[in-house]
């Protein structure tokens, strides 16, 4: 391997890593403020406790989420020296807000909240988990936002050899950005809504704290089909907006190799990169992939092999991993929806295979958060920045290949540990349910 792919290789596993933290922080911290507000509301000591556990778990996914965040960042100078020169100047802008406002925010408010028990008013001390909720999907959205500028350059001109900024509002109203952070947040919450609901279930297998966990089951449930529900909708218009910006992205997703009107979506279909075909179609829908991309059952969509072979992505990964990613999609709503069901009308001790069920699913929406960066990111390759600057320009011209193997060899160390101790902190404090917990003062950990 050589000194570009080690680097995007180092990348790839940093970013999925923090990837891994970021969408429970995203959902949990809602789910927790709205937790506490029902506190405050009702004066029911069981929501406190419900406040209390819960959010528990969200400083330690909070914490580890900062760590991997900070060291992701370094590789902007170390491995892609060539992208930070030729687009600092646009780049930096979002992740400099990102970090100044939004993040300075979050880690004020973070310590009111943790440190603040019985130290400030029941109303502030509510206010400041929502403010912390805020900020948390603030600087999601500053850096959703630079992301989406890399997949959509806007207001930019290329002068003396470098991307420069010359419309900052057309950067924070860019259609792409905003459509991702919209896809992205909401698919936060529903990693937030199975996680609750997941350990929700297993305690109540287990017959312990039953009102405690029914009660955070439903609102888990709840949230987590409303969640899952906005993922489909916007998602739908994410997707054409990429068939209008990135058409070689969406002929990838769909695997769609040549141009055509009316073009049909293939429910069963299989690419054969190789020879430029699929190898399987089948129960072809005539004219929906045409009326989902351009609301037009004539219009047409570009094939693959119309775009030269360097600027074409891998078909099969984004393929596989866009498929995946509406399959199960689907399924959460199937499932938030059977959950919300037996939870409204008490019958969900009466299904235990059912709550076994979505213990397994713990996992599941943290998988297709990553299908989703795959999709996004994979499929826009070869460009770093879609149209004005390949991937393989913007590698450091220094690294050597002993200093990338290094440095990734020590990333995937590292990020293996902190993995580790985040789904041994989890488990043990999920598993100890809301009597042995303790968030607060000096004893946030104890036990």
């Amino acid at each position: 391997m050589d000194v570009l792919t080690l680097s995007r290789l180092q990348f790839a596993i940093t970013c999925m890593f923090h990837f891994i933290f970021v969408p429970l922080t995203l959902g949990l911290s809602v789910l927790v403020a709205m937790m506490e507000t029902r506190y405050v509301l009702t004066g029911n000591e069981m929501y406190k406790r419900m406040t209390k556990f819960w959010g528990k778990l969200f400083l330690i996914n909070f914490a580890l989420g900062v760590v991997t965040g900070i060291t992701m960042e370094f590789q902007f100078g170390m491995n892609w020296a060539e992208y930070s020169r030729y687009v600092g100047d646009i780049f930096g802008a979002p992740l400099a807000i990102e970090a100044t406002v939004a993040f300075f925010m979050e880690s004020v408010f973070i310590g009111v909240w943790a440190f603040g028990w019985e130290k400030v008013g029941k109303r502030f001390h509510a206010v400041s988990i929502w403010l912390v909720a805020l900020a948390t999907n603030l600087s999601g959205l500053w850096i959703l936002l630079a992301n989406g500028w890399m997949q959509h350059p806007v207001g930019y001109v290329l002068r003396n050899g470098r991307a420069e900024m010359v419309d900052f509002l057309a950067l924070v109203t860019n259609p792409f950005g905003l459509l991702k952070f919209g896809h992205q947040i909401v698919s936060g919450y529903t990693v937030a809504g199975f996680f609750v609901m997941g350990i929700s279930a297993y305690h109540l297998l287990k017959a312990r704290n039953r009102e405690f966990f029914k009660a955070s089951f439903g609102m888990a449930a709840a949230f987590a089909l409303a969640a899952s529900i906005m993922v489909g909708v916007i998602g739908d218009f994410h997707a054409a907006d990429v068939a209008k910006t990135q058409p070689a992205k969406f002929a990838a997703m769909e695997a769609v190799w040549n141009s055509c009107n009316n073009a049909p979506m293939h429910l069963i279909a299989f690419p054969d990169e190789k020879n430029e075909c699929n190898l399987v179609t089948a129960l072809p829908v005539p004219g929906l992939l045409s009326f989902l991309a351009f609301h037009d059952t004539n219009a047409q969509i570009r094939g693959i092999t119309s775009f030269p072979k360097d600027e074409r992505p891998p078909v099969l990964p984004v393929f596989l991993s866009f498929r995946l990613m509406v399959g199960l999609g689907t399924l959460f709503i199937v499932l938030s929806a059977a959950a919300l069901f037996l939870s409204k009308n008490g019958l969900l001790e009466k299904y235990p295979l059912f709550l076994k069920l979505l213990v397994l699913c713990i996992p599941l929406p943290y998988i297709a958060n990553q299908l989703g960066w795959i999709v996004s990111e994979v499929g826009r390759q070869p460009w770093i920045v879609y149209g004005i600057m390949k991937t393989s320009d913007a590698v450091s011209k220094s690294l050597e290949l002993t200093q990338v193997i290094g440095s990734l060899l020590g990333f995937t160390l590292l990020y293996g540990l902190l993995g580790f101790v985040d789904i041994y902190l989890l488990a043990k404090f999920a598993r100890k349910g809301p009597e042995e917990t303790h968030v607060g003062a000096t004893n946030a950990f104890r036990n």
